[in-house]
């Protein structure tokens, strides 16, 4: 059987995934108020500036929610943002235990919550559950704790590793159905970052199409300016715009890519290039908690081997190209197998004709 404090986690999570890329720049959060075995409140987070979970979850107990216990995926917050403080409200209420999944790594909290809590009388428990519910904000954990965003490397390839021909191309490797989720993945995320190559070989959008979502912030990353001004990425007006991220100080180059709507930041220079740490933290600073990285590869190869992506989405098409065709990584110098950048947390599953791999490097910044 399942023991109650996981079975009422488990509703918790359902409800904070409802919230889920809806929420930024706050946490997806869900509440369970649980009274003689029987759930008589819950709630989620809607919306940034809207109710925190518990709330929802203690308007619908009522004066029911004397005695009770509160299952909530993060620590309950015991600070004034834009909401007040749902310790206090907790208390108020009378509830006689809380139960968290995880503390909530925001420094304004931060273990104060349950800290609060306790001081009131209430039972605390953390930590149910915790995995499943750090996963659920890992961007949110990952920004808070190391200033950067959360980066996924996103890539269609055929069943011997090519993303493209020796020509490059590459439309299209995967089917429509993996298309389509690769817009939800846009769609989640704070921003999809590409280099400069493939603005000029691919000319792409990078917007949300397939489904409906909000196209995020285009990032690209362009250490001398290449970009042509007639590019995609700069003629398609998008709510989160598009920015450009380089080397280059010379002011008057920068100009017809602010006149074009873009945004541009200079970064420090890493052996000629944009130093991909310090747009991170750039980025950031800039409130960004998700990064969507879809190429090309000689800025996926430098990601990977300094350790800045956290997750990879493969998508492996049922075709096959060839020893001419691109790889998804541009790696060189590796002699032997023990050289071999590796990964874990293999999953798997099929998505149309395609099967989806998700892994995560071992060599990584994110501190969940």
């Amino acid at each position: 059987m399942i023991p109650p404090d996981h079975k009422f986690m488990k509703r918790a999570l359902t409800l904070a995934r409802k919230g889920f890329g809806k929420t930024k720049p706050n946490p997806a959060v869900g509440c369970v108020i649980v009274k003689n075995g029987k759930i008589i409140g819950e709630g989620w987070h809607k919306r940034a500036g809207g109710h925190h979970a518990e709330i929802y979850a203690l308007e619908m107990a009522g004066s029911n929610a004397q005695g009770s216990d509160v299952y909530v995926t993060l620590e309950p917050c015991s600070h004034t943002g834009k909401t007040p403080p749902c310790c206090d409200k907790l208390i108020g209420a009378g509830v006689k235990r809380v139960v968290a999944g995880m503390t909530d790594p925001n420094p304004q909290v931060d273990g104060r919550g349950l800290l609060a809590l306790q001081k009131a009388g209430i039972d605390t428990v953390c930590g149910v559950m915790e995995e499943e519910c750090r996963d659920l904000n890992r961007s949110f954990i990952k920004l808070m704790t190391t200033g950067k965003p959360y980066v996924t490397y996103k890539c269609a390839m055929t069943l011997d590793g090519k993303t493209a021909t020796m020509t490059g191309d590459s439309r299209w490797i995967s089917s429509a159905e993996s298309r389509s989720y690769v817009h939800k993945l846009r769609a989640e995320n704070d921003a999809i970052m590409v280099g400069v190559n493939t603005v000029i070989a691919d000319n792409p959008e990078l917007t949300v199409r397939h489904i409906k979502g909000d196209s995020p912030l285009r990032v690209i990353v362009d250490s001398k300016l290449r970009t042509p001004e007639n590019a995609k990425v700069l003629s398609e007006t998008l709510s989160h715009g598009t920015l450009l991220a380089t080397t280059e100080t010379d002011l008057q180059l920068h100009l017809p890519y602010i006149q074009a709507g873009a945004t541009v930041i200079i970064c420090e220079s890493l052996n000629g290039r944009v130093n991909m740490n310090d747009l991170l933290s750039k980025l950031g600073e800039r409130g960004v908690q998700s990064i969507l990285l879809e190429g090309g590869s000689c800025l996926a190869g430098d990601a990977l081997l300094r350790g800045l992506i956290d997750e990879c989405i493969f998508f492996f098409a049922p075709k096959v190209i060839g020893s001419d065709g691109l790889s998804p990584f541009k790696i060189t110098g590796n002699a032997a197998i023990s050289d071999s950048t590796r990964f874990n947390e293999l999953k798997i599953r099929r998505i149309g004709s395609d099967i989806m791999v998700v892994t995560r490097p071992e060599l990584k910044c994110s501190q969940d």
